[in-house]
């Protein structure tokens, strides 16, 4: 029952999907953050999803039935490899078409960037380490909403940021009971997600 529980929260809370819910979060309970009307939030809100979860998920699954990668798990780092380079092109990709074809705000543009750059270091690193993407995801959506909360100095968001510490909790200790990951590619999973994360978007807002 628990393994079943880690397995559900792991594939749930999988990497691909926190892009969504890191726009999910600026479009519409933080009204400072922007000014577009409802369709145009959801206009944005369906691309990220297409361009940073529908695709990229397609793609995996293509490479899982041509034997491109062993298993969606990806357990060693040299599974990672190839699909983790392929979706970081996704996302470069995907910034470069949101800034010079939507003419969107730049905090979304920025925001896409921030997330393509953790993607950039994770993999630079994943050639020498199997550090948890599912952490450098989920801590990078916890320092946005502190940044969040901390410039707008807006409590009604503290829900949504103990939200976040919890499911961040909950999602450390299924990788770990899964042995997904050791505790030190846990703790630089989420390092690397919070730096980067905090620290960008403490001068983007």
């Amino acid at each position: 029952m628990i393994r079943r529980t880690a397995l559900i929260l792991s594939y749930l809370f999988q990497p691909l999907v926190v892009p969504s819910l890191i726009f999910l979060f600026l479009l519409f309970p933080v009204p400072q953050v922007t000014g577009l009307s409802l369709v145009e939030k959801s206009f944005v809100l369906l691309m990220i999803f297409l361009t940073t979860f529908i695709i990229p998920i397609f793609s995996l699954i293509a490479m899982r039935l041509t034997n491109k990668i062993s298993s969606f798990h990806m357990e060693s780092k040299e599974d990672r490899l190839f699909p983790f380079t392929m979706v970081t092109g996704f996302y470069i990709f995907s910034t470069y078409l949101f800034h010079t074809k939507f003419k969107l705000e730049p905090i979304f543009v920025q925001t896409l960037a921030t997330i393509s750059i953790c993607l950039v270091i994770m993999t630079g690193v994943t050639f020498f380490w199997k550090i948890s993407a599912h952490m450098t995801g989920i801590s990078g959506f916890l320092a946005i909403i502190s940044v969040t909360i901390l410039k707008f100095s807006d409590y009604g968001l503290l829900y949504y940021f103990l939200g976040i510490i919890l499911l961040t909790g909950v999602i450390a200790s299924s990788r770990l009971y899964l042995n997904a990951h050791t505790p030190l590619e846990v703790l630089g999973g989420f390092l690397l997600g919070f730096t980067v994360c905090f620290g960008a978007f403490w001068f983007i807002l």
